[in-house]
Formats: C-alpha cells, structure tokens, sequence
C-alpha cells in the first residue's frame, strides 16, 4: 500500500498517567499505531523512568494495514506489562515503518481535555 510511510522509531517524552476518575470516561493514556504497509509490523516498546531502571522489550504485533490503540493504564503486549504511575517516557521500535501518536485523557477538571502529541521519529 504505502510501503515508505511512516518511521520504525519514536519517542514519546511525556508520559504521566493521569488519575483516572470515578466514572466514565476515565482518564488515561494510549499510544496509537497505525501499518500502512502490506505486511504486519511487530512493535517493541521500551519504557524509560525518571528514578529507576527501564523497562524494555515490551512486544506486540501489528497486522497490515490495521490500527492499534494501546491504552497504557491497562496491561499490553505479549507480556501484559503495566505502567507504574509516576512520569515515565516511551520509546517505540518497528520492524518496519509505521506512525504513531501518544494521547492524553485528562479528567481532573470539570472540563476534561483529551490531546494527543506527535512524537519524535528517527
């Protein structure tokens, strides 16, 4: 399809999730992945911390020309990891290219917000 879109890695600096709130919709984060390629990508996502070593090597795969929107207050990838609170940023690996974007859903205020922040792509 489009064989030369999109980048295989990214970075996401800003990572903090938020409370979640007493009802729906809760706050959270996700990281959304989108394979404009003819063949499935797998994704390795490492997660770095401001006060403790990172996590990495964190797997899952993306079929062709699919989306995946990974909600990161919940267990994902193949080893169901789980974010702890607290700031952390997120560095996403492909084995091919893809596009990605991190969205925030903040509930604290009456007036929730939810925007998303393209990352850094190499």
């Amino acid at each position: 399809m489009c064989e030369d879109k999109g980048k295989q890695n990214w970075v996401f600096c800003d990572g903090d999730l938020p409370p979640a709130g007493e009802k729906e919709p809760f706050g959270h984060e996700a990281l959304m992945v989108t394979n404009l390629n003819s063949e499935q990508a797998i994704l390795t996502i490492d997660i770095l911390f401001e006060d403790k070593e990172p996590s990495k090597g964190i797997t899952m795969l993306l079929k062709e020309e699919r989306v995946i929107c990974i909600r990161l207050d919940k267990p994902f990838g193949d080893q169901k990891y789980l974010i702890p609170r607290g700031q952390y940023s997120l560095v996403l690996h492909s084995s091919i290219p893809v596009v990605a974007v991190f969205g925030r859903l903040d509930v604290r205020q009456a007036n929730l917000s939810y925007y998303s922040v393209h990352g850094y792509a190499y």
